[in-house]
């Protein structure tokens, strides 16, 4: 037997799909290629099987969605509203929190200090660690400056509560006040046009006035 033979011969495509169209259905987080590959046999194309599972539940009542580097079974958007009475939790941000996280996710890997920086004012212990149990920012690298102070970045479990495939699908500003969530204004300093689509440098104005929550 040769190192290329194995004793098993490599189930064919379909079958690899159904293989991690089971994993996914499984399993209660999403998972990576690398924690599907472990379990499946040897010689067997996960990667291929996800791209031809993706193309299959287009259209349907679930779709296979990446998430960062992880894959997951989530509803079709349009379906949410079916599920919403049992699924959806109502957690209260403060504004400072709101604030926090839109700059993080937007400014990532980003310090406390320049947190404070684009806010105007000192983020509280309290903010940070309410982001940390949420499971929406965790720490990243800290940076090679003197103090070597910690960086904050989102998660995986912020993209996928906001179906969000990486940070990168952020809303831009046209988005955000199509949305109603950044007035027309311009911001002090800035002279900004209409049709501007890149994230804006103070992220503390991200949302209006009324806006105190996400849900």
């Amino acid at each position: 037997m040769t190192g290329s033979e194995t004793l098993f011969q490599v189930p064919p495509m379909a079958e690899q799909e159904r293989m991690v169209e089971a994993i996914l259905f499984a399993v209660t987080e999403p998972v990576t290629l690398a924690q599907i590959t472990a379990r499946m046999p040897v010689g067997a194309d996960p990667a291929e099987a996800l791209v031809h599972l993706t193309r299959r539940y287009e259209g349907r009542g679930v779709h296979l969605v990446k998430i960062g580097d992880a894959y997951a079974f989530r509803t079709a958007p349009d379906l949410g509203h079916l599920m919403h009475h049992e699924t959806v939790e109502i957690r209260k941000l403060s504004r400072a929190a709101i604030e926090t996280l839109a700059i993080i996710a937007y400014h990532q890997p980003t310090t406390r200090a320049e947190i404070e920086e684009i806010r105007g004012v000192a983020v509280s212990r309290g903010t940070v660690d309410q982001l940390l149990e949420l499971g929406w920012i965790r720490l990243g690298r800290r940076r090679m400056t003197p103090g070597r102070p910690v960086t904050f970045v989102v998660t995986e479990a912020f993209l996928d509560h906001f179906g969000l495939a990486s940070a990168r699908d952020l809303p831009g500003l046209k988005e955000l006040r199509a949305a109603g969530l950044l007035d027309n204004r311009p911001l002090p300093g800035q002279s900004l046009p209409e049709d501007e689509d890149a994230p804006n440098e103070d992220q503390a104005a991200l949302f209006d006035d009324e806006g105190d929550t996400w849900t």
